[in-house]
């Protein structure tokens, strides 16, 4: 009997397929269908403090007497906090798989409340996703790494809950953080957050954004720092996250270290049925290797740290491409 049963931050999931925090997951009938067609856990869409923030700014602007900024400052703060805790209430109420809640903040405060507040609407457990956009020229590359490991270590402190930190793919040294944020009391690390991007357009020459959704070229550095980080820091989960497109990514990142894979693009793209044919996949998979757990497999292709010449490590194109045409 195959089992796609994995453990991710101390949760039991069904499978290894969890739906990314989303517009796909701002519903409670979406989350539903996903976890009818297989999926193990769901990230519900990010409370973003700064866009929060930005509806209280354009409120007040629009209104004549300063005495009612604190009004509105109050009431629409709380209320768009009141309506994503009633999206995590209802999903827990509705759902047989774990509710994990996402937060991205701007301030320490943003930070503690929501995640006081997300434990206390029920969530099973929660996802920082951060991001600090380095601007200034003085500020060094140790310094902005402090931030992220001191938001986490204040998040985590305040909460009783497992937390996962959706870190991007630009530090210098994943696995450094990776260990760091484990030495903090983090018991997963996401990688990675797919951030927006610029794009410039030279007819209007205006700025505008890239395509929003992944695809699986975006896999290539997934798929290396997974494997090198499981190798290096085997005590933390990992969560694969941008790229995975099918049952073979599916078995791929499980293959590389990772303990579940995040899917968004694919679902967009293809709809629930895209997680039942991942998970068919695995199983099929699995079967033709003689595979019954995932854990039988899982992390057989990481990188080993007594690997002498780790084609993970490798970065040059000279020794494997030198004579390509």
């Amino acid at each position: 009997m195959i089992s796609t049963q994995t453990t991710y931050m101390g949760l039991k999931l069904k499978s290894p397929v969890i739906v990314s925090s989303s517009g796909l997951t701002s519903s409670v009938d979406n989350m539903a269908l996903y976890e009818a067609a297989g999926a193990g856990a769901v990230v519900i869409k990010s409370i973003f403090e700064e866009q929060i923030c930005g509806e209280v700014s354009a409120a007040v602007a629009a209104e004549d007497y300063p005495e009612a900024a604190d009004y509105l400052n109050s009431y629409i703060s709380n209320n768009d906090l009141e309506k994503h805790l009633d999206i995590v209430r209802t999903a827990k109420k509705r759902l047989g798989i774990p509710v994990i809640a996402s937060i991205n903040a701007k301030s320490g405060g943003g930070w503690l409340s929501y995640a006081s507040r997300m434990a206390e609407a029920g969530a099973d457990a929660l996802e920082l996703n951060i991001f600090y956009m380095p601007q200034s020229v003085s500020e060094s590359a140790a310094v902005i790494e402090r931030r992220y490991l001191d938001t986490a270590a204040e998040v985590i402190a305040s909460t009783g809950l497992p937390v996962a930190v959706k870190i991007p793919n630009r530090f210098t040294n994943p696995l450094n953080i990776a260990q760091e944020l484990y030495n903090r009391g983090a018991k997963a690390v996401v990688m990675f957050n797919r951030m927006w991007e610029p794009d410039i357009d030279i007819n209007t020459m205006t700025i505008g954004s890239t395509d929003i959704l992944s695809d699986r070229t975006e896999m290539r550095t997934l798929l290396r720092w997974i494997a090198m980080t499981a190798g290096a820091v085997d005590a933390i989960d990992l969560a694969a996250s941008t790229g995975i497109d099918g049952g073979d990514a599916l078995v791929k990142v499980l293959l590389s270290g990772a303990s579940a894979a995040c899917v968004c693009s694919a679902i967009y793209k293809g709809g629930d049925k895209v997680i039942a044919g991942m998970l068919e996949t695995l199983r099929g998979w699995m079967e033709r290797n003689n595979y019954t757990e995932i854990g039988q497999f899982k992390g057989r292709m990481a990188h080993k740290p007594t690997d002498e010449d780790s084609l993970y490590e490798r970065a040059q194109f000279m020794k494997y491409f030198s004579s390509y045409r």
